[in-house]
């Protein structure tokens, strides 16, 4: 309601930023989500859509993924151009490993041409109806992370991993045991 209420508040001409809940922009399950993404594309130029990593806002008490929308009302949705925001060689933001400005040096350097690039990529309006208004970004370029071990490889790690586990403990009931001091 919050979205429809933006668009509706907008002048034509009149442009607009704003965080939305993921679930916002991937459910197709229900004709209201549906309804209100195609509204905001019929009416509004969708131009940019950036994802931002998990835990961006743990901190704020919100662990749900968040994307930025950037509209403006007036002309319908060609095509979005998408941005993958990610923290830099860590697993996640954190309280201690912020969302800061430099994470978007690269953003605000493309953005101008909107190039594609490992980060970055375009969909058409055709794509996005196609797939029943889901909005939601999944980059095209990221590479599958699988695990190619197989079931023999992965139980023989198992096995290396319980044999430390079963040394360590020895060592530390060891340890408990000796009077202290010595």
């Amino acid at each position: 309601l919050f979205l429809q209420h933006v668009i509706d508040s907008l002048a034509d001409g009149g442009y607009a930023g704003m965080f939305v809940d993921e679930g916002l922009l991937f459910r197709t399950n229900e004709t209201a989500f549906v309804q209100t993404k195609r509204k905001l594309l019929e009416e509004c130029d969708l131009y940019c859509i950036v994802s931002l990593a998990p835990g961006v806002f743990t901190t704020a008490g919100s662990g749900v993924k968040t994307n930025i929308l950037f509209f403006t009302k007036g002309k319908p949705t060609k095509k979005i151009w998408y941005y993958e925001v990610l923290p830099k060689e860590r697993e996640r933001f954190t309280k201690t490993a912020p969302l800061t400005s430099a994470h978007f040096k690269e953003f605000f350097r493309r953005l101008l041409t909107r190039s594609d690039s490992d980060y970055s990529w375009t969909v058409s309006i055709d794509e996005i109806k196609e797939r029943n208004y889901d909005l939601k970004a999944v980059n095209p370029h990221r590479k599958s992370v699988a695990d190619s071990r197989t079931a023999d490889e992965l139980l023989a790690e198992i096995e290396m991993q319980n044999a430390e586990l079963r040394k360590a403990l020895r060592e530390l009931r060891g340890a408990l045991k000796r009077p202290r001091g010595r």
